[in-house]
């Protein structure tokens, strides 16, 4: 059976020759493991030069998370700003070179810590401790832009974040015929219910963590990846997102956390830098945790109804059922810590 998955590299390898002559055909794409929703690739030439192709799935497309060309404006946009990102080389709007659009950009050397046993052989104890406040202060930099002085003002509502995005998950679900639990529903009207007044709108990752980052062997943060979930909305929707990530030996929740090993920051000394670095105060912080949870069972859930109508071809990987069910009385008992 062919791989659904192939990139029809001599179709791409002749719309990048059109725009950079220095490449050497022939070109061979090799699929990078680790996404569940818009599909890349590693593009290589002849004489060794790398570059990094990013296209929609296969199926089960939804417009506003895998708009491939709104992730190339955004990241075009950061360049030069306190935000690392790859330099982003073209993209491609005409469905006829690959059936779908899709864009090129720079390939940044590094790791992708994103789980535990990547993160143990490739990061030693300075690099950890490193990484946990890198992380923080790129985040508080993202949040520091003003979004009209690179362009991106019109990047989404912005007010009413949290509320906006219980809703859009709750209607995605049915769109895909996901399984939602009666728990889970509970939990999204705890979280409708006890949403905290939002303080401020900045540009927001939406998906902010290690897993999105390359990391170079200090434990810096030499790019942040995966910008299709980007919008304008509550800053501590991100801090939450990436507390949510930031694991600790033991904790039990389903999901791939590379700091369960020893030298990296607590979650709390990773709140505090945020708050030093930001001046912004968290004592909602628990709610956007609760949040974070709830909105991870939710997606997961996605994934697993997409992934069963075929949507990542021959690289799929089923989530299983049970983790959505622990992450949903994960974000429940967060709510009740968090008094909602």
């Amino acid at each position: 059976m062919s791989d659904t998955t192939a990139l029809p590299v001599d179709a791409v390898g002749r719309w990048l020759s059109a725009r950079d002559t220095s490449i050497v055909p022939p070109l061979r794409a090799e699929l990078l493991t680790g996404g569940r929703s818009n599909l890349t690739y590693l593009v290589c030439d002849a004489a060794g030069a790398r570059w990094v192709l990013r296209r929609p799935p296969m199926s089960g497309v939804i417009a506003s998370a895998h708009d491939v060309l709104r992730e190339y404006r955004i990241m075009s946009a950061l360049a030069g700003t306190a935000v690392p990102v790859p330099r982003m080389v073209a993209a491609c709007e005409d469905p006829a070179v690959v059936g779908v659009p899709f864009f090129v950009m720079d390939y940044v050397p590094g790791v992708v810590p994103g789980d535990q046993q990547v993160a143990e052989q490739t990061l030693d104890l300075p690099a950890r401790a490193a990484l946990g406040p890198h992380l923080v202060d790129v985040l508080a930099g993202l949040h520091s832009i003003t979004p009209s002085d690179v362009g991106l003002a019109g990047l989404g509502k912005g007010s009413d974040y949290v509320t906006r995005q219980l809703t859009r998950w709750e209607g995605q679900l049915d769109r895909l015929g996901a399984t939602v639990t009666a728990a889970m529903r509970d939990v999204l009207t705890r979280l409708r219910d006890g949403a905290p007044v939002q303080r401020e709108t900045t540009i927001v990752h939406g998906d902010f963590r290690p897993a999105n980052m390359i990391v170079g062997e200090a434990g810096e943060v030499r790019a942040v990846l995966d910008w299709e979930l980007a919008t304008l909305g509550d800053p501590l929707a991100d801090l939450g997102w990436l507390v949510a990530y930031w694991g600790a030996p033991g904790d039990g929740v389903p999901l791939p956390r590379p700091t369960r090993s020893a030298g990296y920051v607590s979650r709390e000394r990773l709140a505090e830098r945020y708050a030093e670095a930001s001046g912004r105060p968290l004592d909602d912080l628990g709610y956007y945790l609760a949040f974070a949870l709830w909105r991870l069972a939710a997606i997961l859930a996605g994934v697993n109804a997409r992934a069963r109508q075929g949507a990542y071809g021959a690289a799929s990987v089923d989530v299983a059922d049970a983790w959505v069910e622990q992450l949903t009385h994960a974000a429940r008992a967060a709510t009740q810590a968090a008094g909602r």
